[in-house]
Parts: C-alpha cells; structure tokens; sequence
C-alpha cells in the first residue's frame, strides 16, 4: 500500500485562532469534512464555512466546565484506526466511527500563565488535557494520521495542502508528529518543573524549543548548537555569526556586568575578566579597563552598562575585538563601530534568567543554583587589628566582584575601582598571586594602595607575605582555613588588613 494518504476529514480543536482562517479555508476548498468543537467550531461557522460538532459524534456534549469535550472513543478511535488492518477498519463501522486524516490542536498556555503571576488555581486550569491527548494519539498513529500541534506550523501545513493538493506522505507525517511530541515533551517538562519547584524529586528535566547551529563548537572539528532563544537576551545590530566561544564569553560578561551598578566597562578574554573599571564617565571607564591588560584585550569581549557614545566609541574603534555588548548605542557611535564588517555589535535587553545552571557531566547532569551573593559592607567581617579604609573597603568589594567571576584559583588585584591584574585557573593559590603580581609590573602598574581578593582561603599565610613585598595591604577572602590564624597574625605583625566574607566564589 503506498504511503501516500489523503486528507478527507479534519478535527480542529485550537485556543489560539489566529490565522488559522486560511488553513480552513484551503481544507473547504478540498473538500474536507471538518470536526469542531466549542469556539473553535463557531470560529469556522462564521467563516462561512459547514462544521459538524463533535458532540453530534459522541452524544454527549461539554462538560464538567469544558474539561472533557473531546475525550472519547468515537474520537479516539478515528484518530488511531490503522488504516491497513481490516479489524481496525470493520470496528469503525460497527460502531459508526469517523475516520480522521488531519488534526490540528494546540495546548492551553500553560507557561505564559505560570509567568504572568496568575494564582494556583487559574495556573492548574491551564494544564491541557484533551489536546495533550489528541496530540500524542495523531502522533502516535503517524502512518495514516498528519497532526498540527502548534499556530507555528499553520504556514507549512498550509504549503502541504496547497502544494499537494491534499495529500500528505509518511515523511510529512513523521515529520509533523516529531513536532508533536516536541511540542507535549515541552509541555510535559514546564507542568513537572511548576510542581517540582522545590526539587522534593531528584530528577533533572530541561526543554527548549529553540535551537540554532553554531558554525562548530568549541574547535572546527566539534559540531555545535546552542538551544534558547538569544533574542530575549540581546538584539544583534551588525557583524558576523556568532560562535559557540562568542557564547561563552557574552555569557560570562552578562554575569559579570549585573554585579556592578555603576558606570562599568569590562574586557573579558576566555570567559575572564582582563579589564575592568567604573568611573564617574564611560570614556573613562573604558580607558581604565583597556589599561588593565592591553595584550589580552585584542580580540576579546567588550561590555558596559551604559548607552556607548561617540567619544567612546572612537577609542574603542582602534582595538581589535570580537563583541561589544550595550544597553544602547548613539547614532554616531554605531556608525563608528560598524566599520569593521564582522565585529559583533548587541544591545542587552533586560530579561529574566535561569536560577540554577547545568552541565554535562560523566554519564548524567550535575546542577547547582546560580553563585548570585554580592558582598556588601554588612558582609565584611574585619579579622586584624587594622580595618580597612572606606576608599580600600570599596577596593576591596569591587574585587571582590571581579574575582568572583574568574576561573578558580584566582588572585585579583584592584585599586581605585580598576582591575590592575589577576592570576587566573591556577592549580596553586601562590601561583596566582605571582602570576598578578608579575603581570601588573609588566603593565607599569604601582601596587602600593592596591588590595587584593581571594576566590578562596589561604591554607598558608605565604599568600599575605607576598602580597605585603609587592606593597599590598589590604585583603578580602572568605576565610575558614584551620590555619587562618596564620594569615592574620603575619598582617596583624606588618599592620595590614583582612576581612573575611564568608563566602567562596570557586569558579570552574
């Protein structure tokens, strides 16, 4: 038997109507008999268009406050009769069954009332029955049924009618009913992750209907994807498709960037922050941060919270770089960055993130809640005779961000609101101190008045030892080392600071 089936009958049963007025009108014209039911069916009537009600199917009409109108064998089995087995074929006509070719359904909108704040019983009302049904049914029985589980494919059913004047083969059904169970999986995991909020199962579900292909992944030789939907996180303005290393790094400079509200430009390089500073002006910040590291700044990443003018934008325009992120860009200041055809030009758009973050790890997934603690001066516990200065505690929590966004072991060394150097992905603490210490000398940067921060304790007190040769005397880090007694004796003994927060901020 061929594998060519023609679309004779229709179930429509939709709660989003629109457009769906050309889809009806292309079946009338074949000469598609149509099932309805409740608004959709009255949709269609004032088309002008003939529509049978299910209830004239089954007998029985909506009830129990429209939760089952479409639940029943008579429905059912029209949906799943395999059109090859002669006792599938024969219990249709015992029991006077319509066969249905063509169901169109989509779900309630659960996820846009979850969002929307609605209470608990507005959001339990939404969770789809009878669609999620019909939709796994058609899917189910893709050899003979086509289902259209989503307004998103009106456009290409609508081709499929019109192109082949009807008829559907197997590669168009299968291909429709792997959106279907795209479609219910989806919807399935947005219901189980509403009443799992709490995590009292320990089980991992993640969905997302968008994806686009990367040109590869982290090297050529690596296929790439990344599944979301990046135009609730930014609008592309110019420049050349964005990589999967691109990804990474606009991630990290997000994260860092919602740490600071103060004017702020940073530079990152390999998801770590090489340039930061916050000024009173943007043009100042971005000389400040460029400052920091003017060798690991060529073809890195560029973010600021503000709106980038002309000024800036004409000194910006004389380094090489992948990515600028923004809130806004003058006139003037897009022209200037547009010169240089693949740079990656995207204005950040407020939207609301994930809580928690995963990743692929051995077998399975390991997951864990988002690092979202910002220390203030509540949070300073000053643990040596000495305090700190107002002008060094603010040193010191400006650090504090920026070592809190950079990969672990990290030593970060800032003054006057401006990262000087850090040390970064280091297998030993002392090695990261070395390296920001030998990095800000080779940039000509005086330590004296710096401060420095820890993403975690010292073991050892030689940390603080170093630190204090290279003119360094304040200190922030999380404590709770059993040696930190160590630590605060040596800067109690040559008059430095240290306050603990409490908090680690590995990175990895």
């Amino acid at each position: 038997m061929s594998d060519i089936r023609k679309i004779t009958s229709a179930l429509i049963s939709v709660y989003f109507k629109e457009n769906l007025d050309k889809i009806v009108t292309s079946l009338d014209k074949l000469g598609v008999k149509i099932y309805s039911t409740g608004g959709t069916r009255e949709f269609i009537k004032n088309l002008g268009v003939k529509v049978t009600s299910v209830e004239d199917i089954t007998s029985y009409p909506s009830i129990l406050g429209g939760r089952v109108k479409t639940l029943h064998p008579e429905v059912f089995g029209g949906i799943l009769a395999r059109r090859e087995q002669e006792t599938d074929l024969l219990q249709l006509d015992e029991y006077n069954i319509p066969v249905i070719d063509l169901v169109i359904v989509d779900l309630y909108p659960f996820e846009e009332t979850l969002s929307s704040g609605a209470d608990e019983q507005s959001i339990i009302e939404k969770i789809d029955i009878g669609g999620i049904s019909l939709i796994r049914a058609a899917a189910k029985n893709y050899s003979d049924v086509i289902i259209v589980s989503s307004r998103t494919q009106y456009n290409e059913l609508l081709e499929l009618l019109e192109e082949k004047d009807g008829t559907t083969t197997l590669e168009d059904r299968k291909k429709f009913a792997a959106k279907a169970f795209s479609v219910s999986s989806h919807y399935d995991t947005a219901i189980f992750k509403y009443f799992n909020s709490g995590q009292q199962l320990l089980q991992f579900r993640e969905s997302h209907l968008h994806g686009s292909s990367l040109r590869y992944g982290e090297n050529p030789h690596q296929k790439g994807i990344f599944y979301g939907d990046l135009e609730l996180v930014f609008e592309k303005l110019h420049g050349k498709e964005i990589s999967y290393n691109n990804l990474l790094d606009i991630d990290a400079a997000i994260n860092l960037l919602a740490d600071f509200k103060e004017t702020t430009f940073a530079i990152l390089k390999h998801n770590n922050p090489c340039g930061a500073a916050s000024r009173g002006k943007l043009i100042d910040a971005w000389k400040d941060a460029l400052a920091g590291d003017t060798v690991s700044a060529f073809g890195g990443i560029l973010i600021t919270n503000e709106e980038v003018d002309e000024v800036t934008a004409e000194e910006i325009n004389k380094l090489f770089f992948e990515v600028i992120l923004a809130r806004k860009y003058s006139p003037k200041a897009l022209e200037i960055l547009k010169q240089k055809k693949n740079r990656i030009i995207l204005i950040q758009k407020e939207t609301d993130y994930p809580l928690f973050s995963y990743r692929s790890l051995l077998n399975g997934v390991i997951y864990q809640e988002r690092d979202l603690k910002i220390e203030t001066n509540a949070d300073l516990e000053v643990i040596t005779k000495i305090s700190p200065s107002e002008k060094e505690k603010t040193d010191l929590l400006f650090a504090n961000k920026i070592v809190k966004h950079s990969k672990s072991n990290c030593i970060v060394l800032v003054k006057d609101k401006q990262l000087l150097a850090s040390g970064v992905g280091q297998t030993s603490r002392v090695d990261a101190l070395k390296q920001a210490i030998e990095k800000a000398g080779n940039f000509g940067f005086d330590l004296s008045g710096a401060v420095m921060a820890s993403d975690a304790f010292f073991p050892f007190a030689d940390s603080v030892e170093i630190v204090r040769q290279a003119g360094i005397k304040s200190v922030i880090q999380p404590g709770g080392s059993i040696r930190d007694k160590d630590s605060i004796e040596y800067c109690d003994k040559h008059g430095m600071s240290m306050v603990f927060t409490g908090t680690r901020h590995f990175r990895h």
